[in-house]
């Protein structure tokens, strides 16, 4: 059985929601995943002989999508029918997607989209009955963006779905990068993969796991001038990569509201996002008042405390990253001060040296001997 499903809106609305960027693309399809209860989800980025990318591959072990209820799902923006629920229908968990656009942005990396999704049904006998599992294919093109066909194929083994996008944009090469891209999903996963330890998302075989990535995890706690708190979680990367330096707004259960560059510069050798988390900041985003920034007094507040806060932690950060470079240098016998050291001429020459490491790219990397060369040429002529 073949049948059509009319989305009830404009062609160029549901056009101008696929112009995201394919790694935001992705972090929604997992979300879809995830808010249909999948325990594993799985990224694919298939790549030609010469290395383009040919399309890309979401697969779950979820819920599958209710054909059922498809004109509702697939048949309307502001529809999603999680809008009127808190938590996931199967294992509970805090549900991520609210205004049903989500699945438009998978346009953003290619023209041509497949849903392949295997369903439990349930049978006349009542809700633990159930019969034997139902599979569809849910298909759109950007060419006609407001047309999905629906197509019933042979049942599959268990319930999930594929997304399989292809057709893809040349945009897509960003893809490729795992480097980048599995640090980005980190972080924008980062606060639900702890919530819930037993869900595992995976790229190109690579777990996405802040463990993985983060350097070190502080934690705060913030207070208004008001008597407000709000927890404040700093997770240090061990790279950088597009994305970090951002601070991020959460409700209670860690999910993601908004966010917006932290407005601190920690220095080069720090690469970090900033989890500031309050119960709240749901009701703040409900009312379209953490978008406004410091428009808004109240978002006003938690973000001066915020960046205070951040500013005071890269300066005891950067001391002791400083401390601790100064002590493997004179353990290497290329620093040329005693740790006990506290002289002015010291003082000078380390001001120096920090000058220096500024304008030579990879001087941490130096062989010992080549340092020791460029400590005693610039303390010379100090």
């Amino acid at each position: 059985m073949i049948r059509d499903i009319k989305v009830q809106a404009k062609a160029d609305y549901i056009a101008s929601l696929s112009h995201a960027s394919p790694l935001a693309a992705v972090e929604e399809l997992v979300w879809n995943a995830l808010d249909a209860d999948a325990r594993e989800v799985k990224i694919d980025v298939i790549q030609n002989a010469l290395g383009a990318v040919e399309a890309v591959r979401v697969s779950d072990d979820g819920a599958g999508v209710d054909v059922d209820r498809i004109d509702a799902t697939f048949g309307g923006l502001g529809g999603s029918w999680k809008k009127d629920r808190a938590t996931t229908i199967g294992l509970r968990r805090r549900l991520h997607g609210r205004h049903g656009r989500g699945r438009f942005k998978a346009f953003a990396i290619g023209s041509h989209v497949e849903w392949r999704t295997t369903r439990a049904t349930v049978a006349a006998g009542g809700p633990d009955a159930a019969e034997p599992l139902k599979s569809h294919v849910i298909s759109g093109d950007l060419q006609d963006p407001g047309l999905f066909r629906v197509e019933e194929t042979t049942p599959g083994f268990a319930t999930g779905t594929v997304v399989y996008i292809s057709n893809v944009r040349p945009t897509a090469d960003v893809l490729t990068n795992a480097e980048t891209v599995v640090p980005t999903l980190s972080a924008k996963f980062a606060l639900y993969l702890k919530a819930y330890p037993n869900v595992h998302v995976y790229f190109s075989g690579i777990p996405i796991s802040p463990v993985i990535v983060r350097k070190a995890v502080t934690d705060y706690r913030l207070q208004l001038p008001s008597g407000a708190e709000a927890k404040m979680e700093v997770i240090e990367w061990r790279r950088r990569f597009v994305g970090s330096g951002k601070l991020v707004f959460c409700g209670k259960d860690g999910f993601a509201l908004h966010e917006q560059p932290a407005g601190v510069r920690p220095g080069a050798a720090f690469s970090f996002t900033a989890y500031v988390i309050s119960p709240r900041f749901a009701e703040l985003n409900a009312e379209n008042m953490l978008v406004m920034d410091e428009l808004n007094p109240e978002t006003r507040a938690y973000l001066d405390v915020a960046r205070k806060t951040l500013r005071d932690h890269f300066r005891v950060r950067a001391a002791e990253a400083d401390a601790s470079r100064v002590e493997e240098w004179i353990r290497e016998g290329s620093y040329p001060f005693a740790k006990e050291d506290a002289s002015e001429e010291r003082k000078r020459f380390d001001a120096a040296v920090e000058d220096m490491r500024a304008h030579l790219d990879g001087f941490d990397a130096y062989p010992p001997n080549e340092r020791r060369y460029l400590f005693g040429l610039l303390k010379s002529v100090r």
